[in-house]
C-alpha cells in the first residue's frame, strides 16, 4: 500500500491553528512506525510545481524541470488520446480585477454547467486549428486539453498555485502561452454567454489558466499508489473546519487502514505534501522483540510538527 495525501498541510496561522487542535491518532501511531524514505521532494511555496505533482512526477520516473512537468499529456495519455503531440490544460477562470492585482477565483465558484463549458470551448476553437496541426478534447466543465508540437519545454505553473493568489507573479514567460492567454480572454470578453451568465448572477468566464505543457514521458504510476485528494476543495477555499474534518475522516479511513497493515508487518508506504514539501514514509524490517514492544507500546510521532514543517 502507498498512500498519497495532498494539501495535507498549508503556510499561515489558520493552518498552523487547526493543526494544532487535530486530534489524529492514526496518522500518530502510524508515522512512529514508519520512517522517513529519501529527502523531502520540492523547494518553497513558490515553485511553479506543487509538491505533490513533483512527487507524483518521481514516481512516474519523469526527468522534466519543475515547471515543465507534463501533467496535461499524462491525462490525455490517460483518455486515450495522440501521445505524440504535446498538451497543455485549460481551466476556465474568473480573474476578480483589484485595485492593485488580479486574483484568480476557485473554478468551483463558476458552477460552470457541461452547456455553458461546452459552448465556450467550442467558441475557442478558432485559436487552434486543426489545418495547424492543432487538436482539442472537452475534457470536463474545469478541463480542456490543447495539442500542439509547440506546447514542449513551456514552463507554466500549477492551477493550484494561483487560486485566490495574485496571479501576476505565476504568469507563463513563454510568448505563446502569453499570446494564447490573450486571444482567449478577448474572445470570452466578447461572448454573449457571459453577459447571460452576469444576468443570471453567474461568474463570467473571462480567462482561463493553461498548465502542464509538453510531451509524455515518464511511465505508468505505481499501481499500489492511492491518491487522496479530499482535502484539496476546504482548503482552497480556507474552509478549515470543513478541513479539519476531512483529516479526521482521512486518519479513521485510509490511514487506519495503513496502520492495520503496518502492525501486521506488512510493506506500507504514506506520502504527505504540503505547500512546500513532500515526504514519504516507509515501513522498516522490525524484530520480533521490537514488534512485540511496539504492540504493548506503539510509537506515536506528533502530527502537528510532522505536518506543519511540509
Amino acid at each position: 500500500m502507498h498512500l498519497m495525501i495532498p494539501h495535507a498541510s498549508a503556510l499561515g496561522e489558520a493552518c498552523q491553528h487547526s493543526l494544532g487542535e487535530l486530534n489524529l491518532p492514526h496518522l500518530s501511531e502510524l508515522l512512529g512506525r514508519l520512517s522517513p524514505d529519501g529527502a523531502a521532494i520540492g523547494d518553497d511555496e513558490y515553485s511553479l510545481n506543487t509538491p505533490q505533482e513533483l512527487a507524483l512526477a518521481q514516481l512516474r520516473g519523469s526527468a522534466a524541470a519543475p515547471g515543465e512537468l507534463p501533467t496535461a499529456a499524462w491525462l490525455a495519455d490517460s483518455l486515450g488520446l495522440d501521445a505524440s503531440l504535446a498538451w497543455a490544460r485549460l481551466t476556465p477562470l474568473h480573474l476578480a480585477v483589484g485595485s492593485d492585482h488580479i486574483t484568480a477565483r476557485n473554478p468551483e465558484e463558476l458552477q460552470l454547467s457541461e452547456f455553458d463549458s461546452r459552448a465556450l470551448f467550442e467558441a475557442l476553437a478558432e485559436l487552434w486549428p486543426s489545418s495547424e496541426g492543432w487538436t482539442a478534447h472537452w475534457v470536463d466543465t474545469q478541463c480542456w486539453l490543447i495539442g500542439h508540437a509547440s506546447l514542449q519545454g513551456l514552463a507554466c505553473a500549477s492551477l493550484d498555485r494561483v487560486l485566490a493568489r495574485n496571479v501576476a507573479a505565476w504568469m507563463p514567460e513563454a510568448r505563446l502561452l502569453r499570446r494564447l492567454q490573450n486571444e482567449i480572454q478577448m474572445l470570452l470578453h466578447e461572448h454573449p454567454l457571459n453577459e447571460a451568465r452576469e444576468q443570471r448572477g453567474l461568474l463570467p468566464v473571462n480567462s482561463v489558466w493553461i498548465s502542464g505543457c509538453g510531451r509524455h514521458e515518464g511511465g505508468a504510476p505505481p499501481a499500489a499508489l492511492q491518491v487522496d485528494e479530499r482535502l484539496r476543495a476546504p482548503l482552497l477555499a480556507g474552509d478549515w473546519a470543513a478541513w479539519a474534518e476531512a483529516w479526521v475522516a482521512l486518519d479513521a479511513g485510509p490511514v487506519a487502514r495503513g496502520l492495520d497493515l503496518a502492525r501486521d508487518g506488512r510493506a506500507v508506504r504514506l506520502t504527505l505534501c504540503g505547500e512546500r514539501l513532500a515526504q514519504s514514509y516507509a515501513s522498516v524490517p522490525s524484530s520480533a522483540l521490537q514488534s512485540l514492544w511496539q504492540r504493548l507500546r506503539p510509537p506515536r510521532a506528533n502530527t502537528a510538527t510532522v505536518l506543519g514543517a511540509l
